[in-house]
Parts: structure tokens; sequence; C-alpha cells
């Protein structure tokens, strides 16, 4: 009989609760590796880990309370009746109403409370609320909603959403004051709570952006309620929709099978930028389970989309040069390299012997099935009374394992940037190619500068407002994952060659090679990018708002580092790029490779349960006393 994994507790627990809570016994619950979400009676929640960190099990249990709290008190007919007709201010009638459902059990439970406020914390510092300075980096949905469930529980903002409400709380309370303290007495009246959120959106001076308020229609009402249910029972087998009324912190995902073999569903999840659904010209990427640039579809969001994709490319470096001026252009680079050769050797070696030590096979030994160990026969030999032994290889947590390496390519990289770029994607593939981990080498910049044929084009059509991203993007294959580094070693010369670099659009780029990883049978993926950390595209920017590009980077980042399998970290080149990234790590020039990528490599492929194993003993605990007492510690409040 197989043993049970250690997680496998938690998540009966957890799956008991939620259908407590939400009052739904026929609600389905699975765990996967993709995006957690919420779909009519089917909830996806992340797969806790096997050794359930605190931190992970916080977060896992708000997520689940938070989805059932949302199905014990929404209802999207009443949503549907009375929400905005779209903008901002739909954005931030959906963030209150999940604030509403979040409030009630939150006053009502206590133990609910503290699952909600750590979700929040970590999602807040997770998308670098801490470090904002200005109101541009403050989404006014999320600050009202943090304001809301200041004045419906009394709890204040989780600290790492101290600056965000900061930005937004003298304005918001000296224009609608009034709205705000009429919400508590509505906690458990949707319609009233609604009609109160749009009172407040016109204190906001966001009345034009109100529409009708439909629930004062009493005509056609009834015809045009059936025909909404219609339309959902129908999306429940078509293509992924997002229903009417979810909440501002859920976008759409695409429909697909999780790792564990459990059973997936259409999902949705946080965030706030959308893009155009058009984004599906690249089908050689396969079947993806999770695609963030899915945001297009969601009539919910504004912030983000692409004029045209008409002009994009995704090419093979060899396609960009010929190979005599590659050979030059990668002498050139060996050249660089000659000071270097020490570097690879030791940082190679260190990697080896960290992926070695991850991998080494041990044995249990006088079981009562499994493989004969045959060692031990002679005990039968001289005592026919003893039983046979058996033996079985333990589990081992070392798994299979691709880098992609994404490098910026633009123009602000030129000199010795790029050239330290370029080094840093030859050593490690180099390296972690003699430790066995497949490595692809991806770039991204710009077909032209001021926006290309893209503008062009928009020019043409009459300049239509709020464009979106207005230029042409060119995604480079240096190597791909299956190709062995001697075929590609040629092609990263082609870094050196003037006029590659223009400009950059690094959320996009993101979005790209984190769905090529996802293509992938490995089980651990890891997106590494080495970049200045500056997204910048002067047509795109000349016509939507100066943070446009950096938001929606900043929105690719969070979703990946806190939705996705993929492992995500960064390499600032001559910038600090931990503004962006959580787990990132800033270089000056090739002298600090040996220390900062050995260091940041080697934590990456770490293995945690040797690293917990030894913070323990540190401490004189038993790793097994300790995971014991850690899960049922964990379960207790389920109980």
């Amino acid at each position: 009989m197989a043993k049970e994994g250690p997680t496998e507790p938690f998540k009966r627990a957890l799956t008991t609760a939620m259908k407590t809570m939400s009052e739904e016994p026929e609600l389905n619950v699975t765990y996967g590796t993709e995006a957690p979400g919420l779909r009519g009676l089917r909830a996806r929640l992340p797969m806790p880990s096997r050794h359930l960190p605190p931190e992970e099990v916080a977060r896992v249990r708000g997520v689940s309370d938070s989805y059932a709290l949302r199905l014990a008190h929404h209802d999207d007919k009443t949503s549907i009746k009375l929400q905005p007709k779209g903008g901002e201010a739909l954005q931030i009638f959906d963030a209150l109403e999940q604030a509403r459902c979040e409030a009630i059990g939150a006053t009502q439970m206590e133990g609910t409370a503290h699952n909600l406020a750590a979700a929040l914390q970590q999602k807040f510092h997770e998308r670098g609320y801490e470090k904002i300075t200005s109101r541009d980096e403050a989404p006014l949905s999320e600050a009202l909603a943090m304001i809301v469930r200041e004045k419906l529980t009394g709890e204040a903002p989780p600290p790492a959403a101290e600056k965000l409400v900061a930005q937004w709380r003298q304005l918001v309370e000296d224009k609608a004051g009034g709205s705000l303290d009429n919400l508590h007495d509505l906690l458990d009246d949707q319609t009233g709570f609604a009609r109160a959120t749009r009172d407040l959106l016109r204190d906001l001076d966001m009345g034009e952006e109100l529409g009708e308020d439909s629930g004062e229609d009493s005509g056609d009402n009834d015809d045009q309620e059936g025909q909404s249910e219609e339309t959902s029972d129908d999306s429940q087998s078509g293509e992924a929709e997002q229903p009417e009324g979810a909440s501002a912190d859920q976008v759409e995902y695409s429909e697909g099978e999780g790792e564990e073999g459990d059973e997936q569903t259409v999902e949705v999840d946080a965030d706030d930028m959308p893009m155009e659904g058009e984004a599906e010209d690249d089908e050689s990427e396969g079947q993806q389970p999770w695609r963030p640039n899915n945001f297009g579809e969601d009539k919910n969001q504004a912030a983000y989309k692409i004029f045209t994709q008409a002009y994009d490319e995704t090419i093979e470096a060899e396609e960009l040069c010929d190979i005599e001026e590659l050979t030059r252009l990668r002498q050139y680079l060996d050249q660089q390299l000659q000071q270097m050769q020490g570097v690879v050797s030791r940082l190679a070696n260190k990697l080896q012997r960290r992926l070695q030590a991850q991998q080494n096979r041990s044995w249990e030994f006088d079981l009562e099935e499994g493989m004969l160990d045959t060692a031990r026969l002679t005990r039968v030999v001289t005592d026919p009374m003893q039983p046979l032994s058996f033996k079985t290889e333990r589990d081992t947590d070392f798994r299979d394992t691709v880098v992609t390496l994404l490098l910026d390519n633009s123009g602000s990289m030129r000199g010795r940037p790029i050239t330290v770029a370029a080094m840093c994607a030859d050593i490690l593939a180099r390296t972690l190619e003699r430790c066995g981990v497949k490595v692809e080498i991806l770039g991204f910049t710009t077909r032209a500068w001021k926006g290309g044929q893209s503008r062009e084009r928009w020019l043409a059509e009459g300049k239509p407002a709020q464009p979106g991203r207005l230029n042409d993007i060119r995604h480079i294959v240096y190597k791909s994952a299956d190709s062995p580094w001697r075929r590609a070693r040629r092609n990263l010369g082609l870094m050196m060659r003037e006029g590659l670099l223009k400009e950059n659009i690094d959320g996009e780029a993101l979005i790209w090679a984190h769905n090529r990883l996802l293509g992938r049978p490995e089980q651990r993926r890891i997106l590494m990018v080495i970049s200045d950390g500056a997204p910048v595209d002067d047509s795109t920017l000349s016509v939507n708002a100066g943070n446009y590009l950096e938001k929606h980077l900043r929105s690719v980042i969070e979703q990946i580092e806190t939705l996705s399998p993929v492992e995500l970290i960064a390499i600032g080149i001559g910038h600090d790029v931990t503004r962006y990234y959580r787990r990132a790590v800033t270089i000056v020039d090739a002298e600090q490779l040996g220390g900062a990528l050995t260091e940041k490599l080697a934590e990456l492929f770490e293995d945690e349960s040797q690293m917990r194993a030894g913070q323990l003993k540190a401490r004189g605990q038993s790793p097994k006393k300790a995971k014991g007492r850690a899960s049922a510690k964990a379960l207790k409040a389920f109980r």
C-alpha cells in the first residue's frame, strides 16, 4: 500500500474547512502547480510543498478562506445589475465587494481574520508596495479596498500596504468620507453595499464610468437575467470567460492539467493589467496551462493592451546575421572571456558538488514488502522462523531541471553591460550543461526605434486613442533548451553586433520566456533574467502613461513569483533590479561574477530539506519531530 504524502492531511483539512465555510458540500477543490482560482463550484488552490513552511501555509489558507467567503456571501446577479460599465470604477467596485465578503468572515471568525491578513501581507509584500513613493505606483482600487477593510473590521492595513494606503487616504477621506462611513452598516446587504459603493465612486469623480443603475429597472430585467444565466452555463463547457461580478483580484487562466495529476479547471486569480487576446500567434509553444498575457479578455481590466502584433517576430539568432560575421563577433567575445576561465572552472565545480549531493540515493531495510534483500537471506537459512527481509530505495527530492536565461538586448545595455550579459550567458550555459541541467538562452528587444511599422499603422488609422504597446517587438532564440552549448555558442556573439540593441518591453518578454518554460517536461523550471531593470519604449510611452511599461512589468513579475511553478531570479547589470524582483542580485563588472553568481546559483539549487534539517539541528531539534509539530500546528485551526 502506497504511503500517504506528508501534505495529504493538510489538504483534506483545508478542503473540509472550505466546504464548511462556503456552505457548499458539492464544492470541488483541487490542488495544482498552476494558478489558483475559483470558477463556479470549482476551486483550485496552490499545491503545498512537502515541508509546509509557515508562510506557505498562511498563503494557502488565506486564499482558501477568501474563495470560501466569496461563495458564501456574493451573488453574481446582484453584482451584474449594479456594477459600473467599465474602467477604473469597475476595478474599484469589484475590489470593494471582495473586501466586503472577506470582512464578513473576518468579523465572525478570529482564525479567518488571521489567515486573510497573512495572505494580504504576503501579497502586498511581493508586489513591492513597501517601496512605493508616489500615487503612480499605488493602485487606487487596492488602496480603497484596504481603507474599506479597515472601516468594516477595524483592522489596520497590513504593514506591507501602509505606504499604498497612505498615498490615497487623505484624498479619499476628504472627498468620500461620508460614503465610507455608510458602508459599515451595509456589511450583510450586498445590494445596499453596491449602491453605497456607487455613491462613493461619484464622490471620487468617477460618475461618468458608472453607467445606468440597472438594478432600478423593472421591465426586461427578468429576461436579461435568464440570458445571463444561460450564457454563464454555456461558458462552463466552452472557452474560459471571466464570470460577471468576479473580484478585481481575479484574472482568467486557460484550462489544463497540473503536474500532480489532479483535476484542473478554468480558474481566475489576481492582477490589474490585461493584454489583447490576440497574443496567440506563437503556437509553437504548445498548450500552456497558465498564460499571464491572456489579460485582454478580462473586461474588468483596461491598463495594458497591444495595438497590433502583426509586425512582431520570434527569430533564431542565425537568421539575423551571416555565419562569417557571427564567427567574427564570437571571437571578440572569446577575447573578453579569456580572463574568466578560472571563474568557469570554480563555478562549475561548486555547482556539480551541490547537485551531486542532492542525487545521493539511500535504502530502507527490514521492510515487509519491496525488493528482496538478498544480503539478509542468511538469517532465514540459520533460523527458518525468521521472515524474509525486503528493502526499498528512498525517494529523493532532486528533480530534473531546465534554466532559461532571458537577456535584455536594449540600447541601454550597449557597451560594457551587454558584454557582461553575454559573458554571463556563456559561463552559465557551459556550467549548467556540465551539471546535467538544460539551458535555454533568449533575448528581447524591438525591431525598430520609435515604433517601427506598428506606429506607422497607428498614424495611418488616424491615431486612435490609448493604443497600448506601440512598437514591433523582437524575441531572439540564441540557444534552445535541447540544443547543446557547442552548437549554439557562436550565436552569443550576435549580442556584440552594432545596431541589434534597440528598445525593450520587459513584461511581454517575461511572458514569452515563461510560456516556453511551461511547455517543457522538466519538473523544475527556472527563469533567470539578465537586465538593467528599466523597460523603455519611446513610441509606447509617448501615447501612454509614463509608468505604462513598468506597471506591466511589475504585474507580470508578481504573477510569476506568486502563482507560477516557474522560479524567477534576476541579475542586474549595473542597475539595482531588486525593486522589481524578489530574488535578485546586482553586479557591476565581470570581476564580480565569481562570487555573486556562484552564491545565487548555489542558493537556487540548494536542497530545501537539507537546509531546514541543518537549521533545526543547530537549534538542537529533531527534523522529524519538528516537522510533525509543524504539521500538527498547521492542522489545529481546522479541528
